[in-house]
């Protein structure tokens, strides 16, 4: 019985606490396959469904692997409050800093990096099984960085009595809400630096999650308990969320930022593993 409550348990925080939430990863995971050009996209659309169901793998790990965690985040603050600060080549970071503090403070995008070159290697092996498995953890990876909660310490709200708005912002709205998202974008484009690119995403993602904060405070003045929660049955169990009514005022608030948000992240994901294909030298994936 103890471990079945465990079990459970562990089963609500991957759906409530972590990364996107399952919905949002495997639906960037799929849409980011139909952003590749021929020599890709056959190879990946006949393995649409495993990119899809192992969207959240990296976040399954957190409870087992210690050194997952660190890899889902950057707590911007925690390294002098100021992004420009921190060097961007993992050596220099590590030499200025020590693992200690960057393991505690996180690590997402020089992994992200870490990730690229994994994929690459794995495509110049022509090793199947890896190519699939790198793209979608590296696609995990990507989209975390574009939640604007995953760049701030006060990633759960902890600090400014928002407690629960890292599910509000990147499980219930994208689930409530994606039918309605444009979340088609362009070809997947070669990216020079994935490094670069990795930090230029977390820098816009810090800048942002001011605003997530700062809304939701506001909107959560102006409602009443019994109209901002209400209880639902989930996977067997009964949990108190946000309401519809409450997600959707904050949706609006937000005026499309998690779609802009998702769809970034679905070009950013198709790019990303166009370019270790490109940098492996186009090898055939048939």
């Amino acid at each position: 019985m103890k471990s079945l409550f465990i079990f459970a348990a562990l089963i609500f925080c991957l759906l409530f606490f972590c990364s996107w939430g399952f919905h949002a990863h495997t639906r960037i995971n799929y849409l980011a396959v139909l952003t590749l050009p021929e020599g890709m996209i056959r190879f990946y659309k006949s393995h649409i469904g495993y990119l899809s169901a192992h969207a959240i793998d990296p976040d399954k790990r957190r409870y087992t692997d210690p050194q997952e965690g660190p890899r889902h985040f950057l707590d911007t603050e925690n390294y002098h409050h100021c992004i420009d600060s921190i060097p961007r080549r993992w050596e220099h970071a590590l030499e200025k800093y020590g693992l200690e503090h960057l393991q505690q403070n996180g690590i997402l995008p020089w992994h992200i990096q870490k990730s690229y070159l994994q994929l690459v290697a794995a495509f110049r092996e022509q090793n199947k099984r890896r190519i699939l498995r790198i793209s979608a953890h590296l696609a995990h990876y990507v989209s975390d960085a574009h939640v604007p909660l995953h760049a701030t310490r006060n990633h759960n709200g902890q600090y400014t009595g928002q407690t629960g708005i890292h599910a509000l912002w990147e499980s219930l709205l994208p689930e409530l809400f994606d039918k309605q998202f444009d979340l088609i974008t362009g070809p997947a484009v070669y990216v020079a630096s994935p490094l670069a690119e990795a930090w230029r995403i977390i820098a816009t993602s810090y800048e942002l999650a001011d605003s997530v904060l700062r809304i939701e405070a506001r909107l959560s003045g102006e409602f009443p308990a019994y109209r901002k929660y209400s209880f639902t049955k989930r996977k067997g169990l009964l949990t108190r969320n946000y309401s519809p009514e409450y997600a959707k005022a904050y949706d609006q608030r937000l005026n499309g930022m998690v779609e802009r948000q998702m769809r970034g992240a679905v070009a950013m994901t198709g790019s990303l593993w166009y370019s270790a294909w490109v940098d492996a030298g186009q090898p055939m994936l048939e």
